[in-house]
């Protein structure tokens, strides 16, 4: 049974940090198999993939977050980070892990509860 459950989030002001994180289970050794994700949605909008890491470490950044927000793993730990810096209102949203292996094609396959992240 595969859970991905995800913490960190909290309330901030504009231009603090949070750093996010997400503990798999249920993956065992295969964690290093699979790509990750952080996706957010805020009320309203449609949901939006803000950092990616595939299993040889590489990232990838919509231009909204890049520069400010860093993607990492820790494969002995089954464990996914998200740091966030110069933070802003639009970013604002409910936060979720997510997780897909690398060799599958389409949607990602595993998704957290998510944890909310609020920026005033």
């Amino acid at each position: 049974h595969v859970q991905l459950v995800e913490s960190g989030g909290g309330s901030v002001q504009a231009g603090g940090s949070l750093r996010l994180s997400c503990v798999a289970s249920g993956l065992g050794s295969m964690f290093i198999d699979y790509c990750m994700a952080w996706s957010r949605q805020a009320p309203g909008k449609e949901r939006e993939e803000v950092a990616y890491i595939n299993s040889a470490g590489t990232t990838r950044y919509p231009d909204s977050v890049k520069g400010r927000f860093a993607i990492s793993r820790d494969n002995p730990k089954n464990t996914l980070n998200l740091q966030m810096d110069s933070l802003k209102s639009e970013d604002t949203a409910m936060y979720y892990c997510a997780a897909k292996l690398c060799w599958v094609s389409g949607d990602y396959r595993y998704w957290g509860q998510g944890t909310q992240v609020t920026v005033s």
